[in-house]
């Protein structure tokens, strides 16, 4: 790798970094992060998209630069658009501010807002798309998904003692991981679009499934797949439906029964979808949740049962696993997934490599599911 190439690399992970902060606020939009750097090698402006609706990552980069951006190099996570939507076009702010070159990660698949690369060499901009850097690529993900595919992107977390159980064999889970494990969720439920549950954990443990005690950059949709409706109306999460929206996905011959009138009337949206062999299909529960609610990115806090459904069809982008200093030894207590049938290794379903950190004794485990 030639100096030059690590240095470009090494710029977009500085804007991936701080596109990241934009997880939250940002949304449907792109997480977007924007470098200045002159010839020397400063760092004379940076930004990053912070709300939907507010100034773009460039905007804000170059504001700092100022007189500066003439003549330097910018770097940017995603293709800079060249459409006037809520905010003018940046590729006309970049032509108008005089920079030199422009570096980016990948290209912008929104037919709406591509072609921003182009416009900057007509302009006599250096381009260069440098797809190299991991971070930089893998920030706007969960956009380029709901983009190309109509899908969501879907987080899955689960605590699990050293020998991967989630509960005893009474199903107590409460608690495995530790307060400052479930700080992190909490934070996290703030910052996402729709939290996933199946009926079970309702019934089971009445979940609010709220950012509770952390600073919220958005208030989650609350979303259980329950084919028969079985939710009662005193269960939390129709209880509180004016600190969240709750939306409950069912089978369509029960849109017409009392339960679903005691329940629209509580304020809680419904979803009538058709059910197959193996259950209510959640494929056509994500694509409506994007379709209905501009949804990008999905937690799932489910049970096992669940958590094969999601991740039997592919659907699944995304596990969080917090490993807790705990051994329980007993084959009768509850594991993550069940129910998945893989007589060789080969047909196990294949992780990327994990983002390992520590939080008081808990060791946190953030894993791609490769290829995706």
């Amino acid at each position: 790798m030639t100096a030059a190439r690590a240095t470009d690399l090494a710029h977009l992970h500085h804007a991936a970094r701080l596109a990241f902060r934009g997880h939250g606020g940002a949304e449907p939009n792109p997480l977007v992060g924007c470098v200045v750097v002159v010839a020397s090698g400063e760092v004379v402006g940076w930004g990053y998209h912070r709300r939907c609706g507010g100034p773009h990552a460039e905007r804000v980069a170059l504001g700092r630069a100022g007189s500066n951006a003439r003549g330097a190099t910018v770097y940017l996570t995603l293709e800079p658009c060249s459409h006037t939507g809520q905010t003018p076009p940046c590729t006309q702010l970049l032509i108008d501010s005089g920079v030199a070159r422009v570096v980016i990660a990948r290209r912008d698949p929104n037919p709406l807002a591509a072609g921003g690369a182009d416009r900057l060499r007509a302009a006599g901009i250096e381009v260069d798309v440098v797809g190299e850097e991991p971070a930089a690529v893998a920030v706007s993900d969960p956009f380029v998904q709901r983009v190309t595919s109509g899908l969501p992107w879907v987080v899955v977390k689960w605590a699990q003692t050293l020998d991967g159980r989630i509960a005893t064999r009474s199903g107590e889970s409460r608690w495995i991981s530790n307060e400052s494990s479930r700080r992190l969720v909490h934070r996290e439920r703030g910052r996402v679009d729709a939290i996933l549950t199946g009926i079970g954990t309702v019934l089971r443990d009445d979940p609010l499934l709220t950012a509770r005690d952390v600073r919220r950059r958005r208030v989650a949709r609350r979303v259980v797949i329950d084919p028969d409706l079985e939710t009662p109306t005193t269960a939390k999460l129709v209880q509180t439906i004016a600190e969240a929206p709750t939306t409950i996905a069912c089978a369509p011959h029960m849109l017409e029964t009392d339960q679903a009138a005691t329940l629209r009337a509580a304020g809680v949206e419904l979803l009538g979808i058709a059910s197959e062999a193996a259950g209510l299909p959640l494929e056509p529960v994500l694509r409506e949740l994007v379709n209905r609610h501009d949804v990008t990115n999905v937690l799932v806090e489910a049970g096992p049962g669940l958590l094969r459904r999601l991740f039997e069809p592919g659907l699944v982008n995304e596990a969080w696993v917090f490993v807790a200093p705990r051994l329980l030894g007993d084959e009768q207590a509850l594991p993550p997934i069940k129910g998945l049938t893989a007589s060789r290794l080969t047909d196990c379903i294949p992780m990327g490599h994990p983002y390992v950190r520590q939080r008081g004794g808990d060791v946190i485990l953030r894993y791609r599911v490769a290829g995706r």
